[in-house]
């Protein structure tokens, strides 16, 4: 039999064997076939069990993870800033004739991914080739962390650095958007504006006010975005407010001084035209600048103003009426009190009338008439006037005046001719300006204001009568007193100068002197008030260093530029109404 025939013949009886045994068993077949069936679904069941509960355990931790994210402090998550706070808009700042002082540049700054740096040492090398001033030992240390995901570099680059840096082709280094921001002027309007910090938030002046009306809370919420916000437009004229700045500044270089600073001020309204205080910095970059020129001497300095005080103490003689323009006072002898002695700096030895105690600032004449006063009318003016206490502006940068703990007969008589009391420049400016406007003391502002609004924050001071008399001994004092170096042809200059020695180490010192100039013009019609000072001049003109030859000039060369864009026309001619004729 071939091997084919014996292979079907051995099917044939493998068939024929299961045949008899189905027969002979076949529930028992069935039921095994059955079982084997019921196991196999379940093992299938089982499976597809243990793989939904495989995806829901992968679910559940990433849902967590994205919980924990969610409600983690974002410096946890990442050193880096959210995107909405790096591009935030801050709004414009505009002069009041929309000039733009201060707006935001789209920048880029350098950030680093250390786990993914290959060669720390080449990096920071190939850095310095663009940024000469890196620091190289720090930034290697932040590069070679490779558990940090994420460092600062550097902070708003120039495109120009950018593209050098990003043909560096540096493996883990990256670039983020930002805003930053920008002054045109520069250190024009230093004091005036303030500046912001890395971040763009306001540090000081008027950005930090910016911030304070509740930029800075939306911030804080994420509420910011970077679409353009509505300018913020001040009352300053960048045509005065350089003119200013340009006095100021060559006052301190050509006088030799310490500090100085100078404001104009509309007198109707409080509206701040220019300020400036020398040394300052740029806004651009403030921290360049000296640690001197942040300090804002006009409004956060506190000065004894020297006679410039006689200003405010003849005026409350007058206002309580127990004394008039008529009345003389002795003045031909020092006055001594309490183991000091008080005497003029150009006596005239005889009786002065008050007019004549102004115009030759007799510090005698002026102890003699706040005698008459008393010391609590003089308390009591000198707060209405605003000089006792903290000025109201929107500056943040505002000092608090000081005066005696105790206010002694001594203090009294020493004060009314400034000496005793400090006094911020600016607040000596806006006591001066309600001395001269009809005796409305209105708080200064450096925002836009009309004299309906300066009306409704006004405080009457003084009577009109007061006022007219204090203008009167402002133009004699111009024409014929210590005010006449700050006279300019046509515009009427009139004012009061202010020599006051330095106090050093609790003594008065003879050698260093405070000198300012309180000036009103065109006296006749004031519109504007302006005040200047010089802190420790060494080379005042005429070899002078008294107020009369460095803080007077200051204001004439001041008027002289800054009242034609102001709009004041001069007059010629005892009525007026000559004119100046050019051959």
């Amino acid at each position: 039999m071939s091997f084919l025939s014996r292979i079907m013949v051995l099917k044939s009886q493998a068939h024929f064997s299961a045949g008899v045994y189905n027969r002979l068993g076949g529930a028992s077949g069935n039921v095994q076939i059955e079982g084997s069936r019921k196991k196999k679904a379940v093992q299938a069941k089982s499976r597809v069990g243990l793989l939904i509960v495989g995806f829901l355990g992968v679910y559940c931790v990433i849902g967590g993870r994205l919980v924990e994210y969610a409600i983690r402090d974002p410096e946890v998550v990442s050193s880096i800033l959210p995107p909405d706070r790096l591009m935030a808009s801050r709004p414009d700042i505009l002069d009041r004739n929309g000039e733009v002082l201060a707006t935001d540049i789209r920048t880029v700054s350098l950030f680093a991914e250390p786990n993914k740096v290959v060669d720390a040492d080449e990096a920071v090398e190939k850095l310095a080739t663009v940024l000469p001033d890196l620091d190289m030992k720090g930034t290697y240390k932040k590069l070679a962390n490779r558990t940090s995901h994420f460092a600062w570099l550097r902070r708003q680059l120039t495109p120009k650095q950018q593209s050098q840096i990003l043909a560096l082709g540096i493996p883990g280094i990256g670039f983020r958007p930002e805003k930053r921001r920008f002054y045109p002027g520069g250190a024009t309007a230093a004091h005036i504006l303030g500046y912001v910090n890395i971040d763009n938030r306001g540090v000081a002046g008027m950005e930090k006010y910016i911030d304070d009306q509740g930029l800075a809370d939306l911030a804080s919420v994420g509420m910011t975005s970077d679409q353009p916000l509505e300018p913020v437009r001040l009352s300053i004229d960048v045509r005065v407010q350089n003119i200013v700045r340009d006095v100021v500044v060559n006052a301190v270089k050509n006088y030799e001084a310490k500090g100085a600073g100078a404001v104009i001020l509309d007198i109707h309204t409080g509206e701040v035209l220019g300020m400036a205080s020398a040394p300052d910095f740029d806004p651009n970059n403030p921290l360049e600048g000296a640690k001197e020129g942040w300090l804002n001497r006009m409004s956060n300095g506190t000065f004894e103003m020297g006679s410039t005080f006689k200003t405010f103490s003849l005026a409350m003689a007058l206002d309580t009426g127990k004394v008039s323009l008529n009345d003389s006072f002795d003045a031909t002898q020092p006055i001594r009190i309490g183991g000091f002695t008080i005497h003029d700096f150009h006596g005239q030895r005889r009786w002065l009338t008050l007019p004549e105690v102004f115009q030759y600032s007799s510090n005698v004449g002026t102890a003699r008439i706040i005698d008459i006063v008393g010391m609590d009318a003089q308390k009591d003016y000198l707060t209405k006037l605003g000089l006792l206490t903290k000025m109201q502006t929107e500056l943040p940068e505002v000092k608090m005046p000081s005066q005696p703990k105790v206010w002694k007969k001594i203090n009294s008589i020493t004060i009314s001719f400034g000496h005793g009391v400090s006094t911020t420049p600016l607040q000596t400016a806006v006591a001066g300006a309600a001395l001269v406007n009809g005796g409305k003391l209105i708080e200064p502002t450096f925002l836009p204001r009309n004299r309906e609004q300066a009306d409704e924050v006004a405080e009457v001071v003084v009577k009109k009568s007061t006022s007219d008399d204090v203008r009167y001994l402002f133009k004699l004092n111009g024409i014929k007193g210590s005010g006449r170096n700050a006279d300019v042809p046509g515009f009427n200059v009139g004012g009061k100068t202010g020599t006051a020695d330095k106090v050093v180490n609790g003594r008065y010192a003879t050698n260093l002197n405070f000198n300012a100039f309180l000036a009103a013009f065109p006296i006749d019609d004031p519109k504007y008030v302006v005040l200047t000072f010089c802190d420790e001049p060494h080379n005042g003109e005429k070899g002078q260093n008294i107020a009369a030859y460095t803080a007077a000039p200051m204001v004439k060369n001041i008027i002289a530029r800054a009242a034609p864009i102001l709009g004041v026309e001069p007059k010629f001619g005892d009525d007026g109404s000559a004119m100046l004729v050019s051959y």
